[in-house]
């Protein structure tokens, strides 16, 4: 079963200012570069921190790169002028798991999360812990820490990368969440292991497939940035050996940027949903980024399996037009709405929404993708002109103590014989004495359960009796059993 515990990140500021050195804001900073920064830090250039964390490689065998359906201790999220959006989410998430919250003031966000306001009732604070320290900006999933683990379910570590936004105290957040839970910090900071990245513009299988736009190559081409640091200078064979030094990454997905996403962060318009099935945004035909998603899907497809071997499953999610005189879709001027923008809080999956038109569709198909989740909507109407949304704006640290159970779901069959097999890689660092499966019939509500035997390299495996021809499908309990 896919029990999931959070301890959720938030990173909380006075409700709308952004401070560096003194210069305050009265507005939240966009997801891309804010004109108001630009000015700031050409006139007043900093040296990024480089040093607070292991800049060589973990010399763990077998890492391997948490996906985000895994369970979880932490969930990071940037508090930064998007107050309702962000109580919501934290509610939401302490029912799971727990919270902490990174601020410049703890008290101003403790009061918001107890009192009602646009974000709901008064909510309590257990389940929450917040930490005084400095932000300048809500958009976590980029700066935030990235879960890793040494010998494929242990040896529990974050990997964090040159940030590539002139954003300091927002950079230093990885370490404030490591100090904090006393996990070791690796850095991709130093020569000749630098890497710029973005985690908007990173998603993970789970199992050694990392997916991103090309993006990462544009910023590690060299040359220097606008606001006087130097990009790196790796070329795809530099960038994939990085990631697969300090990640543990085999294959490296890459697409051709959006034309019409400013940001080119692969979590605007796509997510993984498990090991092998992709969610991805849908336009009219001809419409907006439409084409190139399509181009990039093909790609995909055409050049890539899964980790079964398999190819992937894609389920498509309608991206709605923003409403009203001056919207439309993006190509017209309209905001970057996305219901891919999703976030996995254990057995709960958070997504942004809009207006009912749209919103009834996309909460359906989350709903029948990921069937045994609380699926839970939030208006991002606010956020999503400054290009993101609830993905974006969250980040996670992976359990201490991981039990990874996958399995690649049943095919359909008419076969009334024979019965149904399934396999299912079941790991523990402590190894695995016992295995059972639980399974029923669509619609039924109790499960039977069935003795797993173990194979070899972790794998277990047990049958389903054959049905007969009609019957309901067969249903285990859970997306990993």
């Amino acid at each position: 079963m896919n029990k999931r515990l959070l301890l959720v990140l938030l990173l909380a500021v006075a409700c709308v200012p952004f401070a560096v050195n003194a210069q305050r804001f009265e507005s939240p900073l966009s997801h891309g570069i804010d004109a108001r920064e630009v000015a700031y830090f050409e006139a007043n250039p900093f040296t990024p921190v480089k040093s607070r964390g292991e800049t060589t490689p973990p010399e763990f065998e077998g890492l391997r790169t948490m996906a985000e359906w895994e369970e979880i201790e932490v969930l990071c999220v940037g508090w930064e002028g998007y107050s309702a959006i962000e109580k919501q989410i934290v509610v939401n998430a302490a029912t799971e798991c727990q919270v902490l919250i990174l601020t410049e003031d703890p008290s101003g966000v403790e009061a918001y999360i107890t009192s009602a306001n646009g974000g709901g009732s008064a909510a309590s604070l257990e389940n929450i812990t917040i930490i005084d320290t400095p932000m300048n900006t809500v958009w976590m999933r980029d700066y935030g820490p990235n879960t890793v683990y040494g010998n494929g379910v242990d040896d529990r570590i974050i990997v964090d990368w040159l940030y590539n936004r002139p954003r300091p105290d927002d950079d230093v957040a990885p370490q404030v969440i490591a100090d904090h839970m006393g996990i070791d910090l690796y850095e991709t900071t130093a020569e000749p292991y630098d890497l710029m990245n973005t985690g908007g513009n990173f998603m993970s299988d789970g199992f050694g497939m990392g997916f991103a736009s090309n993006l990462i190559g544009e910023e590690n081409a060299g040359g220097a940035t606008w606001w006087g640091t130097q990009f790196p200078d790796q070329n795809d064979e530099d960038i994939e050996g990085i990631l697969a030094d300090f990640m543990g990454l085999h294959t490296y997905v890459r697409m051709e940027n959006l034309p019409f996403d400013g940001i080119h962060h692969i979590d605007m318009h796509m997510k993984l949903l498990d090991e092998e099935t992709i969610l991805m945004a849908e336009y009219p035909e001809g419409v907006s980024d439409g084409p190139q998603i399509e181009a990039n899907l093909e790609y995909v497809l055409a050049n890539h399996t899964s980790k079964w071997g398999t190819p992937f499953d894609v389920v498509r999610i309608p991206s709605p037009p923003e409403p009203g005189w001056g919207g439309g879709y993006p190509s017209g001027g309209g905001d970057y709405m996305t219901y891919t923008n999703s976030v996995f809080v254990n057995n709960t999956i958070l997504l942004p929404t809009y207006y009912e038109e749209f919103d009834t569709t996309a909460i359906a198909i989350y709903e029948q993708a990921l069937p045994g989740y609380n699926v839970v909507g939030i208006d991002c109407n606010q956020i999503i002109s400054a290009s993101g949304a609830i993905h974006c704006i969250t980040h996670s640290v992976g359990v201490e103590d991981p039990m990874l159970i996958s399995h690649q779901p049943l095919d359909d069959t008419e076969d009334t014989v024979n019965p149904y097999a399934v396999d299912a890689l079941v790991q523990h660092r402590s190894g695995i004495a016992l295995a059972r499966m639980f399974w029923r019939l669509s619609g039924d509500t109790e499960y039977n359960e069935v003795a797993m035997t173990a194979s070899v390299d972790d794998m277990w495996s047990a049958n389903i009796p054959a049905q007969t021809e009609g019957q309901r499908c067969p249903v285990l309990r859970g997306r990993h059993l």
